[in-house]
This record gives C-alpha cells, sequence and structure tokens, in this order.
C-alpha cells in the first residue's frame, strides 16, 4: 500500500497508523473515549424514553411501547444516511462533529421543557446519532489492514467504551430523573456530549488520513465547500418531517415500508457495478445484516417492554444491595460487557492464534443461543414472584449476563465484519446498513413489545408480571430457531465471505 499523502496539520501518514505495536493502535484510545461519552448521552435518554412516556406524557403501554420502537427505529435509520454523506461528501470526521452538535441541542431543548419539546429534541437527537453513529466505527475499522488478525480485539474493546458511556448514563440519568428532575436528568446527555467532541477535536491530529473529506486529494480539497452547507441546511430542513413521522406510528410504518426497498435498490445499483467476488461478500454481509434484525428485536426490548416490566415487577434488591431496578434495566447488561468484552476480544486472539477461533457465522449463531437462554430466564421470573407479582431483580439481572454473552457474540464481530466485508469506497453505506438493520430491530422490538403489553390499561402487576412473561417465553424460542438455522447455514455463508474469517 502507497503511504497516503496528509494535509498540513496532521502527524501520521495511514502506513504509520496500521502497522502499529502490540495489541491496539493508540488511535483506538481516542475514539473509544469520545465513543464513551456520545453513548452515555444516547443510552441516558434511550433509558429513560418508555418510563417517560408512560409517567409524564400518560401514554398507555402498549403506545408507548410502540413510540419508542418507532423513536429508536429513526435513530438507526438515520445512520444509513449519515454514512452515506460521510462517504460521498462531509467525510467521517465533519460528520462526526455535524451529528454531535446536534445531540447536544437536542438535549438542551429536552432539559429545557421535556413535556412541551418532547418529540423537537428527540428529533434532533435522532438526525445527530444518525451523522456520528457509523462514522466513528468505521474510523476504527480504517486502523487496521486487510487480515489482521487483531481488529475484532480492537473492536471488542471499543465496545467496552460504549458500554462504559451505557452504564454511567444508563444508571445515572434514570435514577436523577425519577427521583430529582426529568429536566437535569436530559441536561446531563448535553453535557457529557459536549465533552465528547472536545475529546475528538483535541486528539483528531493522531487520525492522519483517516476520517477526511473523499474531496481531498494529496493534501488539497478539491470539492465544493457549498455542498457541505447544503447538507447541514437540509439537515435543518428536514427535522419539522422528522418530528411529524416520529409522533405519528403510523408515518414510521410508511417510512420503514419505504426506505428498507429504497435501499436494496441502491444497494443493487452500486453492486452492478462491482466484480462477482467483491459482490459474494456483500451477499454474506447481507446475511449477517438481516439476521441482525432478529436478534435486535428481541435484544431491544431492554428499552421498551423491559424498562416497563423493571418499574412495574420487580423488587429492589441485587444480591442484598438495594439498587433501581430500572437503573438496573439500563445498565447491567453495559456493566457486564465491560467485564468480558476484553476477555473475550483476547480469548478470539488466542483462539486463532491455534486455528481454533469458530468463525463469525458460528459466532452469530451462538449470540442468538445466548439470546434465547436470556429470555427464558426472564420468562422463569414468574416463579420467584409473590402474590403481588412483584419478581427477582436478582433473576432478572442474571438474565442480562447470559444476554451479554450474546451480544459480545454478535454485536462486537459485527461491526468489524461490516468493515471486512464491504468494498473500500463503500465502507459507509455498509455501516449505515448495519446500523440500518438495527432500525428494523427496533421497529420490530416496538411491535413485540406493544404485543406483550396487556390488553387493559387498569391490569394489576400480576397480570401485567404474566403477560409479558408470557410474551418472553416466546422470544426465547424463536431466538433458539434462528441460532440454529443460522449454524446450519454457516458453511455456505463461509463460502461466499471468501478468504474473510
Amino acid at each position: 500500500m502507497e503511504e497516503t499523502t496528509i494535509p498540513q496539520g496532521q502527524d501520521h501518514t495511514l502506513n504509520s497508523i496500521q502497522n502499529f505495536e502490540g495489541q491496539y493502535p493508540k488511535q483506538l484510545w481516542s475514539l473509544f473515549f469520545s465513543e464513551m461519552w456520545e453513548r452515555f448521552c444516547f443510552y441516558g435518554m434511550r433509558g429513560m424514553l418508555t418510563l417517560f412516556m408512560v409517567q409524564q406524557l400518560m401514554m398507555d403501554e402498549k403506545t408507548a411501547n410502540l413510540q419508542y420502537g418507532a423513536t429508536q427505529a429513526f435513530v438507526y435509520a438515520f445512520t444509513f444516511i449519515g454514512g452515506l454523506f460521510a462517504d460521498k461528501i462531509l467525510g467521517f470526521r465533519k460528520s462526526l462533529f455535524w451529528g454531535g452538535l446536534l445531540m447536544i441541542a437536542g438535549s438542551c431543548i429536552l432539559a429545557i421543557d421535556p413535556k412541551q419539546f418532547f418529540f423537537v429534541g428527540i428529533s434532533f437527537t435522532i438526525v445527530g446519532t444518525g451523522f456520528f453513529k457509523p462514522n466513528i466505527s468505521t474510523m476504527v475499522g480504517s486502523l487496521y489492514k486487510e487480515g489482521d488478525s487483531r481488529r475484532d480485539a480492537g473492536f471488542s474493546l471499543f465496545y467496552s467504551g460504549i458500554n462504559i458511556g451505557a452504564l454511567l448514563g444508563g444508571y445515572l440519568c434514570i435514577t436523577v430523573a425519577k427521583n430529582y428532575s426529568w429536566n437535569l436528568a436530559f441536561g446531563f446527555a448535553a453535557i457529557v456530549m459536549s465533552i465528547s467532541l472536545l475529546t475528538f477535536l483535541y486528539t483528531k491530529r493522531h487520525l492522519g488520513p483517516i476520517g477526511l473529506s473523499p474531496f481531498i486529494k494529496n493534501g488539497q480539497d478539491t470539492g465544493k465547500k457549498w455542498y457541505d452547507i447544503l447538507v447541514y441546511i437540509g439537515t435543518l430542513a428536514v427535522i419539522p418531517a422528522i418530528m411529524s413521522m416520529v409522533s405519528t406510528p403510523e408515518y414510521t410504518d410508511l417510512f420503514m415500508y419505504i426506505v428498507g426497498p429504497a435501499t436494496l435498490l441502491y444497494l443493487g445499483y452500486e453492486m452492478s457495478k462491482l466484480t462477482w467476488k467483491e459482490n459474494k461478500k456483500i451477499i454474506a454481509a447481507m446475511v449477517f445484516i438481516l439476521y441482525s434484525i432478529l436478534f435486535w428485536a428481541f435484544f431491544e426490548q431492554s428499552g421498551g417492554s423491559l424498562s416497563l416490566f423493571a418499574a412495574n415487577n420487580l423488587d429492589n434488591t441485587v444480591l442484598g444491595l438495594q439498587l433501581d431496578p430500572n437503573g438496573v434495566n439500563n445498565s447491567s447488561n453495559s456493566l457486564f460487557v465491560i467485564v468480558f468484552a476484553p476477555l473475550l476480544g483476547l480469548v478470539w486472539v488466542w483462539l486463532d492464534k491455534r486455528r481454533k477461533e469458530p468463525n463469525t457465522v458460528i459466532k452469530f449463531g451462538l449470540g442468538f443461543i445466548f439470546l434465547s437462554l436470556a429470555f427464558y430466564t426472564f420468562y422463569t421470573n414468574r416463579f420467584f414472584a409473590n402474590s403481588e407479582g412483584i419478581a427477582s431483580l436478582d433473576i432478572f439481572t442474571l438474565a442480562y449476563l447470559i444476554i451479554t454473552f450474546g451480544e459480545l457474540c454478535l454485536s462486537p464481530i459485527g461491526l468489524s465484519i461490516m468493515t471486512k466485508l464491504a468494498p473500500k469506497h463503500l465502507a459507509g453505506v455498509m455501516m449505515g446498513l448495519w446500523f440500518l438493520a438495527s432500525a428494523y430491530g427496533q421497529y420490530v422490538a416496538g411491535i413485540l413489545g406493544a404485543g406483550m403489553a396487556s390488553e387493559s390499561p387498569d391490569a394489576s402487576k400480576l397480570e401485567k408480571l404474566i403477560s409479558y412473561t408470557d410474551g418472553y417465553k416466546q422470544l426465547g424460542i424463536y431466538a433458539l430457531i434462528s441460532g440454529l438455522t443460522l449454524i446450519l447455514i454457516s458453511p455456505w455463508v463461509k463460502k461466499m465471505m471468501q478468504e474473510i474469517k
């Protein structure tokens, strides 16, 4: 690979970055901390949404589940758009910074008056996350050469950064909201997002050419500045439309019916310009993407039905410690990821050196099997409930420990495999497709959660316990079937991936 010429003010070439010694490139740490604080903002708000809608906006649980699914679906749908604009116009760095500014604006709007400006603030956050999230993940992939076996370990460490932010934001924001002030809780998100952007600005010089605009050639910007300006203006102009769609679930349905087929048509157009060898890798990527829709549809009950289950049907002790059940729901998974993600990443490297590492398809299948065990554990919590329908927070937390291993077999590996299978000029688009799959997973998660909610808004806690745990049992069965079928087709998918592990 030829050494890349870099603009003035940059002090690293791509070769010097990728030829790092040791387990992790030093640039990974700056991206780690930027992502950590951004995820504090995101997961802090995510953990408050459903409960805020039920307790403050007075929605019934079925409507709140649907609304949660719609909101989260738009968040992840816009990651595809953000990835597209990053690839074609802004570059990853400008996209990340613009997205961060919009997230800060959304959090500030919510902090002023979350009831009156709920959908305004959420809309800013949706678009901002779309520009931020896929592009920082793509930059992590750019730190590694093709075929570098340390890539999965790097993404696992990066995933720990995501979860440190999710742990802090998930527990602190909901605790402050329930005990002090919803306004202050939303304000926390704005503060930490500002820290994320400042961290990125301070460390970006170490990234060399990574993330620069596609118009920069040999250190010179050959593009037109007004392209950037049009993207910024268009982003702000679309926010009223986002508000209308997010606040009306029927519009969300229409959007999801359109954006998926349209995206597949665009991908088909891009694939028509590629060789069959490149297209086979994209087909393999699409298998991972389609299965990830199922995974997130089950997993993302955490922000919807499981959030309401925690509020209504759990006691407040874990191993004898008194903890807020919603805080545990929002943060226990993140705590387990922090502990186990680096260790599991090193296990993958250790197995790779001995040629015993399971391939990515098998890892995905194992992810579903762990997911199945977790939801069956959620279901069995009904047998530990008292006569009033209050179940065990210990068993609930155990289920999250199990679900964590499923997530670690899929999500960080998924980020990594997208960067491996995607042609270089479609890296942002493929990462956006990965997150678009999450959008569909979130959308389906809202529908599934609404289906599990009790029909009567005046249902007792015991009736809610039975209704939700019946649903979790069904999800456990579906997850098991998905995992087994994926393992069965793994030889074919592996063949389509060619040299990629």
